[in-house]
């Protein structure tokens, strides 16, 4: 069988837009770092094709064959650059902040964590498909057992990640990609309900060892606060309000640039909060961006088409047969969705921004070429699934 084209089309269409937009979006960063006017369009250019060759290569691929060697190079070959870029020299690595997330490849960066998540899930898929399903019987006690090897690996991802590359934003990723996929896999209500509980423990966990977090929460909270303590009556409000020490200025010029859009948006190259205003607005502040030069409009155009791509991906894991390749498109179905739903909360003030970005929208090669692994890979599987 064929591939499905729909879902090529669609993720094809998404680069493009995302190649107008590191153009339109990047005049102010251009003349920031002194570089040509072209220089962020035609690097996502570049990744953009490399992209999209990537997924129609995969999708020609025999999935009996080629996925599961894909899936476990994925897996484990970014588990070890993860594991090794804390001991490698700055030549290699480029450190920000502390923390070593990107290896330098021929003048280009990448980002093993982006690669890391699609080899995870098909792992999760893989390991899922035979050792998890009916729980009828075995109790709560049994199903944590059974658990038990996926949370010791998940921990130590949680591990990496969180604390060695200070990236807490797609631990909650691939944590919510993991408790959704326990159910998909089989597992009972009562046992989603306590993994639950554990993740939320162990991101409080995480945030209240870590100072930067706490400044990131409390700088969102200063901006939602006045919102949500009206609901509450003034005694249990005044206990929860905190001074607002430092204005949260990129949640309230990503607010100012939404409503400055309105229905139409002001056009496109017209916007203004990408001058200076809005740091980032081409990578984690797309989506803002977006809407100040486009409008509503153009924001329900690409939700439009992210949700058709995410529709798409779920029939293809609803029309096979095969548990394994079932597993592994919704999990790559969810770990889109979480991603370009967590950069929406956050860039609209309705949670703490978490430094994810849009997938196949936000510049950046590594994110842009994972989540193409990611599509490919599905595309792949699609041939097994009887698709129209």
């Amino acid at each position: 069988m064929n591939a499905d084209k729909k879902l090529f089309t669609l993720v094809s269409l998404l680069i493009g837009m995302s190649i107008v937009l590191s153009y339109t979006l990047t005049p102010y960063t251009t003349l920031l770092f002194g570089v040509n006017e072209f220089h962020f369009a035609l690097r996502q250019t570049i990744f953009g094709l490399l992209s999209v060759t990537l997924i129609f290569g995969l999708s020609q691929l025999d999935p009996d064959k080629w996925l599961k060697p894909i899936g476990f190079t994925l897996f484990f070959g970014s588990l070890i650059l993860m594991l090794a870029m804390p001991f490698l020299p700055q030549s290699i690595v480029s450190e920000v902040g502390g923390a070593k997330r990107w290896i330098k490849i021929a003048g280009f960066s990448l980002a093993p964590v982006e690669f890391f998540k699609v080899g995870f899930i098909y792992f999760l898929s893989w390991s899922f498909s035979r050792k998890l399903g009916n729980h009828d019987g075995i109790g709560l006690s049994g199903e944590f057992k059974r658990f038990l090897p996926y949370a010791v690996i998940f921990l130590g991802t949680m591990f990496i990640i969180a604390f060695l590359q200070k990236d807490l934003g797609q631990v909650v990723v691939l944590g919510a990609t993991l408790l959704f996929m326990l159910i998909f896999a089989g597992s009972s209500f009562r046992f989603f309900l306590s993994i639950l509980a554990m993740i939320f423990a162990t991101i409080i966990l995480f945030i209240v060892t870590a100072q930067h977090r706490i400044l990131r929460i409390k700088s969102w909270w200063a901006l939602a606060q006045n919102s949500v303590l009206d609901l509450f009556p003034d005694f249990i409000a005044d206990k929860l309000r905190i001074p607002v020490e430092v204005e949260p200025y990129q949640i309230g010029h990503s607010l100012n640039a939404i409503h400055n859009g309105g229905i139409f948006g002001v056009g496109l190259a017209n916007g203004t909060f990408k001058l200076g205003f809005l740091s980032e607005v081409h990578t984690d502040f797309v989506l803002a961006g977006l809407a100040e030069e486009f409008g509503f409009v153009g924001v329900f155009v690409v939700v439009f088409i992210f949700m058709w791509i995410i529709q798409r991906i779920f029939k293809i894991a609803n029309r096979t047969k095969d548990t394994r390749i079932y597993l592994f498109s919704i999990g790559i179905g969810l770990i889109l969705s979480f991603s370009f739903l967590v950069n929406a909360y956050g860039i609209s003030g309705i949670t703490p921004i978490k430094g994810i970005s849009v997938p196949f929208l936000s510049y950046g090669g590594s994110a842009m070429l994972g989540a193409a692994f990611g599509v490919g890979m599905v595309l792949m599987a699609s041939k097994k699934a009887k698709m129209n």
